[in-house]
């Protein structure tokens, strides 16, 4: 696993497997485009700064239900989980793949950012676990991969990262959350 004992024993069975989730039905239709607000400062993006816009197509049979099919796509149970991961470690990275072995050059990036920076920190792979990966990115309404945590909360996907790196930002808040 990508992550130390004590991250991994806080994550239920269910996210550790490789779970299939049906990626289609013939009742729902999704697709999604991505729509960010505009910010004077990339880096200084939040959580909620970007989100999905769904286009939904429901067959009649369900259309009723329309509402509560989107709402229901982070179970309680996952929420909880990720609320204990994300604040077990202080700077704990989603991403494709692992820190030894990036699958995708944005992920690649962040580790190597870290890396220079000195921090300790902790990878997830999302790539084993599609439920988990789904779940992340309602959770933090953020659509992309690799996603950084600081201190328990969002910091922002790879372009943040970057950016906030070049202007110091990103040292400030490490230190901040290691020394808190």
């Amino acid at each position: 696993m990508a992550f130390a004992g004590a991250i991994s024993s806080s994550i239920p069975s269910f996210l550790l497997g490789n779970t299939r989730t049906p990626t289609s039905s013939p009742l729902l239709s999704l697709s999604s485009t991505t729509a960010a607000a505009s910010s004077s400062s990339p880096a200084r993006r939040k959580r909620n700064d970007s989100f999905l816009r769904f286009n939904i197509s429901v067959s009649p049979i369900i259309s009723s239900r329309r509402t509560s099919l989107i709402r229901s796509a982070i179970s309680p149970e996952l929420k909880t989980t990720l609320d204990k991961v994300v604040t077990s470690q202080k700077v704990i990275l989603f991403m494709k793949g692992t820190k030894d072995f990036p699958q995708c050059g944005f992920s690649h990036t962040v580790v190597q950012i870290l890396k220079t920076l000195n921090v300790p920190f902790e990878t997830v792979n999302i790539l084993e676990n599609e439920l988990l990966r789904q779940g992340l990115k309602e959770y933090s309404s953020w659509p992309t991969f690799p996603q950084l945590y600081i201190d328990g909360e969002f910091f922002g996907g790879c372009d943040i990262t970057v950016e906030a790196y070049k202007s110091g930002e990103l040292q400030e808040q490490v230190e901040k959350a290691l020394c808190s």
